[in-house]
């Protein structure tokens, strides 16, 4: 009776060579297919930030040095950029930030939360007695510990990019009209949405 085991070194070479040649190819491109980067993974990359400049109205989406994307007419908050916020200003905070949450919005379609009142700010505002020493703890825990920061002081909070979501496209087009936040149109942020995850670091200047 003919039995596998009677085959030969030779002869088991033979019968499984294609199989094992068809084995070796699929590992093969399994192995390729795993390290192969996406052209939008670089959005995990610590090297990718966003870079918002609040006089040209623009928002650039970098890696390292280099512009990956443009963002152009963006809108800020409706009594501008400041590096002194406080609570319902109408200002926009310079420095720099990390997204904290993305999450989505039915007023705004999508919003990106960054940590505001961050260090800097924190620091500065209570060196300006525009905070308390209970408020500048209460701040200084949480960012000490890597979390969002309060956003009920008298910094205010709630700050981050959004879209437009049902709003009138001619008055985005025309003034600066948020509360503080940088608001992108719907189909802008769709595609910021591409590169930016929690943790990507948003320089405003």
């Amino acid at each position: 009776m003919f039995s596998i085991r009677t085959l030969s070194a030779q002869s088991l070479i033979k019968y499984c060579a294609p199989a094992l040649s068809l084995l070796f190819s699929l590992s093969l491109l399994i192995t390729v297919a795993t390290i192969t980067p996406d052209t939008r993974a670089a959005a995990t990359s610590s090297d990718v930030w966003v870079s918002i400049d609040t006089e040209d109205l623009s928002l650039m989406v970098m890696e390292g040095d280099h512009p990956l994307q443009v963002f152009e007419n963006i809108a800020i908050g409706s009594n501008g950029p400041t590096l002194v916020r406080l609570r319902d200003d109408g200002t926009t905070p310079l420095g720099e930030f990390t997204i904290t949450e993305i999450r989505p919005s039915e007023r705004f379609e999508m919003f990106m939360a960054f940590n505001y009142p961050n260090l800097e700010h924190t620091e500065r505002a209570f060196l300006d007695e525009r905070i308390d020493i209970s408020e500048y703890r209460a701040l200084r825990y949480d960012l000490d510990r890597g979390l969002p920061p309060p956003q009920n002081t008298r910094l205010g909070g709630q700050l981050g990019i959004h879209g437009l979501g049902a709003g009138d496209i001619k008055v985005h087009e025309t003034v600066n009209w948020t509360e503080g936040c940088i608001a992108l149109t719907n189909e802008q942020l769709e595609e910021l949405a591409k590169w930016v995850v929690v943790g990507t670091r948003v320089v405003v200047r």
